[in-house]
C-alpha cells in the first residue's frame, strides 16, 4: 500500500508539471520570488494571483513570494528602469502588448527551451522565438444578442442585417459596436481576406481592397442598412443593449459577467457572423495574460520560476481560473472540458476564440492603430470615402514607421 501511495504521488507530481519541457527540480533552498503584475488590487484577479502564489508556498514553505500590483503602463515603465538598473523582479505576469517593447529591448527571454509550448494556446512569437506563456485566453469580440429580442444568432452577415433592420425601430437598434476604435473594425478586415501587416509581421497592409471593402461594410451598417445609431462609442452601446435598446452587441469577452449577471439565461453568445461575399468568419484579436521571464533570470531561481508557471498552468489550476475569473484557459486541453462545452456564454465564448488571431505585439502596431483610427472615424462620419481612407491609412502608418527607425 505504501508504495502504491508513493508511485501515485510521483505519477501525480508528473501530472502537474506535465507542461514543463525542461527536467528542472524544484529548488530546496529558502528564496523569495518578486513576481510583478497588473492584475486589479480592487478584484478578484489579484486575489487569484495571491492565491495561487499561498498555494505553492503551502507546497513548497521554503519559496515565498512578494506579490507587487502596478497598472499596466506603470509596469512597462517600471519593469524597463529596473531592468536597466539591473534589479528586474523575478517574474511578471501581464499582457501581450508589453513584449514588443521588451523584446525590442531585450529585457525578458524566450520561453520555448522551458515549457512545452504545444499544450498551450497560441502565444507571443516574435523574431523566431516565443516569448511568454499564456495564464489565459481570449479578450476578443464576439456577437452578444438580447434573446428577448433575437432568438439565435445569424449565421452571416446578410443574415445579421435582414435580422437587425426588422428590429430597428423607434429608440431601438438592431446592431451596437463602438465605433470609435479600430479594434472593432480588425475582425471584419479579416473576414474580407485582409491583415493589417504582409506576413513580415512588421510592415503595415492598410491599403487594400480588403481595407476598403471593410470600411464600406462599415459605412453601409450606418447609412444604407441604417441599422447602427448615429453617433455610438464604447458606453453609448454597453448602455443600448444593457437598457433592452439593442438586439445585438458587439463587446468582448470582459463584458460577458455584468451581462450574464443582468440577463441570466437570456443572454446569448456567438461569434461574429461570417462575411456572406467571402465565406470567411472575422477574425477578432485574441489576447490575455502571460508570464514573462526576465533576461537575467537564470539558476536556482529560474528553476522555482518554471516550477511555479508549471504549477499556476496545470489542469487544475485553469479550472480554478475558470471558475473563478470566467476566463478562457491558456491551456488547451481546458478548452474541451465539460465546463466549458456545458456552459453556453462559454462555449459561445470560446468558439468565437477559435476563429480569432492572436494581436500583433510589435511595436510598428501601435503606428497602425494610430493610423486607422481617424481614418476610421471619417468615413463613419460621412466625409471620407472607404478608397482615400485606406489609402490615408497606409500613408500614416508608413511615415509613423520611419519615425521609429
Amino acid at each position: 500500500m505504501k508504495k502504491f501511495s508513493l508511485f501515485l504521488i510521483v505519477a501525480l507530481l508528473a501530472l502537474a508539471f506535465a507542461g514543463c519541457k525542461a527536467k528542472v527540480k524544484v529548488p530546496s533552498e529558502e528564496m523569495t520570488i518578486q513576481l510583478w503584475t497588473q492584475e486589479g488590487e480592487s478584484d478578484n484577479a489579484y486575489q487569484y494571483v495571491v492565491s495561487l502564489t499561498d498555494a505553492f508556498t503551502a507546497l513548497y514553505p521554503n519559496i515565498t513570494f512578494e506579490v507587487v500590483q502596478k497598472d499596466t503602463e506603470t509596469l512597462r515603465e517600471d519593469f524597463q528602469t529596473a531592468s536597466l538598473a539591473g534589479a528586474a523582479p523575478d517574474l511578471l505576469w501581464t499582457v501581450s502588448d508589453h513584449a514588443g517593447p521588451f523584446t525590442t529591448a531585450g529585457l525578458i527571454q524566450p520561453v520555448e527551451d522551458f515549457f512545452d509550448m504545444d499544450l498551450y494556446v497560441p502565444s507571443v512569437v516574435m523574431n523566431g522565438h516565443t516569448w511568454a506563456v499564456p495564464i489565459s485566453s481570449g479578450n476578443h469580440l464576439m456577437l452578444i444578442y438580447n434573446k428577448d429580442l433575437i432568438a439565435e444568432a445569424p449565421a452571416d452577415t446578410d443574415e445579421m442585417i435582414a435580422k437587425a433592420k426588422e428590429l430597428t425601430h423607434d429608440d431601438q437598434y438592431g446592431l451596437v459596436y463602438n465605433a470609435t476604435e479600430p479594434f472593432w473594425l480588425v475582425p471584419w478586415l479579416g473576414g474580407f481576406g485582409g491583415s493589417v501587416f504582409a506576413e513580415d509581421g512588421v510592415t503595415p497592409t492598410l491599403n487594400t481592397e480588403a481595407m476598403v471593402n471593410t470600411l464600406q461594410f462599415l459605412y453601409d451598417l450606418k447609412f444604407t442598412d441604417k441599422i447602427t445609431p448615429e453617433s455610438i462609442d464604447y458606453d453609448t452601446a454597453d448602455t443600448l443593449f444593457k437598457e433592452g435598446k439593442a438586439a445585438m452587441l458587439i463587446n468582448g469577452d470582459w463584458s460577458l459577467g455584468a451581462y450574464q449577471e443582468q440577463f441570466g439565461d437570456k443572454l446569448g453568445v456567438a461569434p461574429l457572423p461570417k462575411v456572406t461575399s467571402t465565406g470567411t468568419y472575422p477574425a477578432a484579436y485574441t489576447s490575455g495574460k502571460y508570464f514573462m521571464l526576465p533576461k537575467d533570470l537564470a539558476g536556482t531561481k529560474l528553476d522555482a520560476v518554471i516550477s511555479f508557471i508549471n504549477f499556476a498552468t496545470n489542469e487544475e489550476n485553469q479550472l480554478n481560473q475558470l471558475s473563478t475569473l470566467k476566463r478562457l484557459p491558456g491551456l488547451k486541453s481546458v478548452l474541451s472540458n465539460e465546463a466549458i462545452t456545458s456552459d453556453p456564454i462559454l462555449s459561445g465564448s470560446a468558439q468565437a476564440m477559435s476563429y480569432g488571431t492572436p494581436m500583433p505585439t510589435v511595436t510598428e502596431m501601435r503606428c497602425n492603430w494610430d493610423a486607422m483610427k481617424p481614418e476610421m472615424t471619417l468615413v463613419l462620419a460621412g466625409s471620407e470615402t472607404p478608397a482615400d481612407a485606406a489609402a490615408a491609412m497606409q500613408a500614416a502608418a508608413e511615415a509613423c514607421i520611419a519615425a521609429l527607425e
